[in-house]
């Protein structure tokens, strides 16, 4: 199925107050909010945060750091080193995980995370998002033999979903409010989650779309596993985090995205991370981009 097709449409003027919002809070930890832009001119590095979730970010074959948002964000340094006028620009990579990355941020640990990080309300009051470079749903992936497509089919049933996600919260609204007795399954990581739905130790999986196909196609085996053809949640957008309190780099890194996103350069990297093989991988995902997000990159030309 095609998981983008058949999602409600995004109400953009929620979506934009949410990725433009530059809101501020008591300061975080010394060196992470002394002005990243002043440390990136003065050490003349910026350090990029990624995870483990094709086609967004990952390690390939050669232990390379890349995928689609990696490679927003390496253009995000080079119009970057343009507007501070240095000569180079270093990137140094730092693994997070849905767990830590939030800390990680705001310790100062990297500055930019180039991930699939939800912007939800909740996660704005901890950090700051850079304009969107995706939109997704919340779906729940089960083994197709099971014949669990539907919210109301998973009533009783085992659910696996991973900690520091949106999709905890998610699926335990709806748990409540369907009164569906669901017995959740929190875990570390989203594989785990994942292999518990093809062990059978859960019945079904709740996570991003997006993120389900791709570990789905990585199995080899895509027929084992059926996507619900019910959403969990509301088409959401994903956006790169920043540290809240430092709108100088809030403001730079949108302008570099405006920038992008206003040239067929975009266009050209969804398509190479989302309609072909996956560099460093053995599958692609084959999957046009939506009209949501090819609306709202219109909105920048």
């Amino acid at each position: 199925m095609n998981l983008i097709s058949g999602l409600q449409p995004l109400r953009f003027l929620l979506a934009l107050a949410g990725i433009l919002l530059l809101t501020s809070s008591p300061p975080a930890q010394a060196d992470a909010t002394a002005g990243t832009l002043d440390r990136i001119r003065r050490d003349g590095v910026l350090r990029l945060g990624y995870g483990t979730t094709p086609p967004f970010s990952y390690r390939d074959a050669d232990g390379n750091v890349t995928g689609y948002s990696v490679e927003i964000c390496k253009l995000v340094a080079e119009d970057l080193k343009r507007q501070l006028g240095l000569d180079a620009l270093d990137i140094v990579y730092v693994p997070r995980t849905p767990i830590d990355r939030v800390q990680l941020l705001n310790e100062g640990e990297y500055d930019l995370e180039c991930e699939a990080s939800t912007n939800t309300e909740e996660r704005r009051r901890s950090a700051a998002f850079a304009l969107s470079h995706f939109f997704t749903a919340t779906r729940f992936v089960s083994l197709a033999k099971n014949g669990l497509h539907r919210i109301d089919d998973l009533r009783g049933h085992s659910i696996a979903a991973a900690l520091g996600t949106v999709n905890i919260a998610q699926i335990g609204r709806i748990n409540r409010e369907r009164r569906l007795q669901l017995s959740l399954i929190p875990v570390e990581s989203l594989q785990q989650a994942f292999d518990m739905v093809t062990t059978g130790r859960a019945s079904a999986f709740v996570m991003d779309d997006i993120l389900l196909e791709a570990m789905i196609r990585e199995t080899g085996q895509p027929a084992l596993y059926t996507v619900s053809d019910d959403t969990v949640s509301a088409m959401l957008p994903y956006g790169f985090m920043m540290r809240k309190d430092d709108t100088p780099f809030h403001a730079a890194v949108n302008a570099a995205l405006g920038r992008i996103y206003a040239t067929p350069q975009i266009d050209q990297l969804y398509d190479r991370w989302f309609r072909n093989t996956l560099p460093g991988l053995a599958f692609g995902l084959d999957i046009p981009m939506s009209r949501e997000l090819t609306d709202y990159f219109a909105m920048f030309r």
